[in-house]
């Protein structure tokens, strides 16, 4: 191929918005010769790298707007340090069928067990799927609720949080919620009912979840909904920041306490 031909091919490929066919053509056509590639299997190879570039680009894109706090995988997890939580079932989960069922999740722990982890694990995995995604914790996604409410703009503000197909709402029950965060809280999970699913991390076992809320009544009526079609993981183990004084023997932890 002459050097006019080639630039041609690029403008043309430039027009089109296949940036990364364009980068790649020269490299892609002298294989194609080298190899005697088939015409359909040379079209196919420049596709299939246009393709996965441009998922590439947009995974990275719902990944910077899904304002995770940290961007880990589930493969990153120790499940070895975390054995009350069953891989396979995380596994399973990862496959985002709970998305497609309209299902909740709800992971409850205490701090540092890696909550936050899993559920952006989970969320990593629904971005890869295209589903678009958002993070919060619930002491932000309430303040900003209340400050929309009281300049009149709750609604327009309610759509950031019940638009996204999948919304993670960290850390439910580390800072008190008030009467009026806990009305707020509730038309989330009213508007997203069996129509947009949720992970949710909480260092509260349901029970306290009135005390969370300071009213049983809204609790109750947050769980009824929540948990209707709900997947509950529990993690019983010792906080990962603690990991390595554990190890080094440097604190105790209360099983050893006891059987001392």
């Amino acid at each position: 191929m002459s050097a006019v031909q080639l630039e041609r091919l690029q403008g043309h490929l430039q027009r089109l918005r296949l940036f990364k066919s364009c980068e790649r053509i020269e490299a892609i056509l002298q294989k194609a010769a080298a190899e005697e590639i088939g015409y359909a299997d040379f079209l196919g190879q420049v596709l299939s790298e246009e393709v996965a570039a441009k998922t590439s680009k947009n995974v990275a894109m719902r990944t910077a707007m899904a304002r995770f706090p940290f961007v880990k995988a589930l493969d990153a997890f120790d499940f070895g340090y975390q054995p009350s939580i069953d891989k396979k079932q995380l596994t399973e989960l990862a496959n985002c069928h709970f998305i497609e069922h309209g299902e909740n999740i709800v992971i409850l722990g205490p701090p540092g067990v890696g909550k936050t982890h899993l559920s952006v694990g989970l969320a990593l995995k629904a971005i890869e799927l295209g589903y678009r995604v958002l993070f919060t914790t619930a002491a932000a996604m309430i303040a900003t609720l209340t400050k929309a409410s009281a300049e009149g703009k709750f609604e327009d503000k309610l759509k950031v949080y019940t638009t996204p197909k999948l919304l993670v709402i960290d850390e439910i029950g580390y800072l008190p919620i008030d009467r009026m965060g806990a009305n707020l809280f509730f038309q989330l999970i009213s508007r997203r009912y069996e129509k947009g699913p949720m992970i949710l991390t909480s260092n509260q076992s349901f029970s306290a979840w009135g005390d969370v809320f300071g009213d049983r009544v809204i609790a109750t009526a947050i769980l009824d909904r929540l948990l209707h079609h709900a997947i509950t993981l529990n993690i019983r183990g010792n906080s990962y920041r603690l990991k390595d004084k554990l190890k080094a023997g440097l604190i105790r932890t209360e099983e050893s306490d006891a059987v001392s």
